[in-house]
């Protein structure tokens, strides 16, 4: 497997775009598949925004301490829906990869200095290992 793209982990799949040999997992892709384990992680750095975002994405009423969760499961529900591959497992990862996509992605600081969360590398392994399956 190559790592050659702006986001390590972003070309470490067995599906994906060649590009010169290297297996690339599109930007938007990478992004929604690990997007119910980010939300979740981020939860109490806002639950009053993530409950918000859950109540217009989802139609329903949400507890303000559940809003990361409920979040969560509502992106589930959409990207089910949408048929999107099921986690990372399903674009070819495993939990054996999950070292290389942290090493991957700590590098990306222009990403990471934003996150409301800590973004070291137990964290982010935290992610991309609740990452793997999805529903």
């Amino acid at each position: 497997k190559n790592w050659d793209w702006n986001y390590g982990w972003a070309s470490n799949g067995a599906e994906g775009y060649a590009y010169d040999e290297i297996k690339l997992i599109p930007h938007g892709l990478s992004v929604c598949i690990t997007a119910p384990a980010v939300f979740s992680a981020t939860a109490d750095s806002s639950p009053e925004r993530h409950a918000e975002i859950a109540e217009i994405l989802g139609g329903k009423s949400v507890r303000k301490e559940d809003g990361g969760e409920a979040l969560s499961d509502v992106l589930r529900e959409y990207l089910h829906t949408l048929g999107v591959p099921d986690g990372l497992n399903a674009l070819g990862y495993t939990d054996d990869d999950v070292p290389a996509l942290v090493a991957g992605a700590l590098p990306q600081k222009r990403v990471l200095c934003i996150s409301p969360i800590d973004t070291s590398a137990e964290p982010l392994a935290e992610i991309y290992s609740n990452s793997m399956k999805n529903y």
